[in-house]
């Protein structure tokens, strides 16, 4: 099974509000991806990124995880930074940049309308989420950005939330995968202090660590 073999279909029918959303916006922007965002990296890679959705402008637009907004620029420099990327990033799809040992994903794969998936559309696109871990099979460790990414990755893997609280900085034990919690990387995050580069790049500096070169 390959990382495509996991991702929604480009008409995925499953949530209507966010079916209306992303076709209204093929309309107003028809150059766009504005479909669901496939995941980014090899199924042979050990560490696995959960994002929560694409952002309008981010995603959406381009295709690819994290790239055309400024959570990219934190991601990606963090991920070079520590060994996990290569290449130059750009924010386009046909930049330089490739991902070592490493892939990304969202726990929701199409942009919801002011960025905030309702608990059914978190539910719903699950499946694709366990299907990216499935399709990982030297998987180790998957960074969940932001409380919904970590929630919906620990019920994708048949656990409780309250047994698993997500918390910056934790890491938990769930079968054979260690989670480790980030806030997300979101412009909002970092100009309120919630989360600074310096918080963000000591988690990759935990997960190499971990992951042997």
């Amino acid at each position: 099974m390959s990382l495509a073999d996991s991702d929604a279909p480009r008409d995925c029918p499953f949530c209507p509000r966010l079916v209306a959303f992303r076709e209204a916006w093929r309309v107003r922007e028809p150059l766009w991806h504005n479909a669901p965002v496939p995941s980014f990296g090899t199924a042979e890679g050990r560490l696995l990124i959960a994002g929560l959705a694409p952002g309008l402008r981010g995603a959406n637009r381009t295709g690819r995880p994290f790239t055309g907004d400024y959570a990219g620029d934190l991601l990606y420099d963090t991920l070079i930074r520590f060994g996990f990327a290569e290449g130059i990033f750009e924010a386009r799809p046909d930049d330089s940049l490739s991902l070592v040992d490493t892939a990304i994903a969202n726990a929701v794969r199409c942009v919801p309308p002011e960025n905030k998936p309702t608990t059914e559309e978190i539910r719903t696109c699950r499946p694709f989420l366990t299907a990216t871990i499935a399709a990982m099979p030297r998987l180790e460790i998957v960074v969940a950005l932001g409380k919904i990414a970590h929630d919906s990755l620990v019920v994708a893997m048949g656990e409780k939330m309250a047994r698993y609280p997500f918390g910056h900085g934790r890491q938990h034990r769930i079968g054979r995968l260690m989670i480790f919690d980030s806030y997300h990387c979101s412009r909002y995050n970092t100009n309120t202090g919630v989360l600074t580069p310096e918080m963000f790049r000591a988690v990759f500096a935990n997960v190499r660590a971990f992951l042997t070169p």
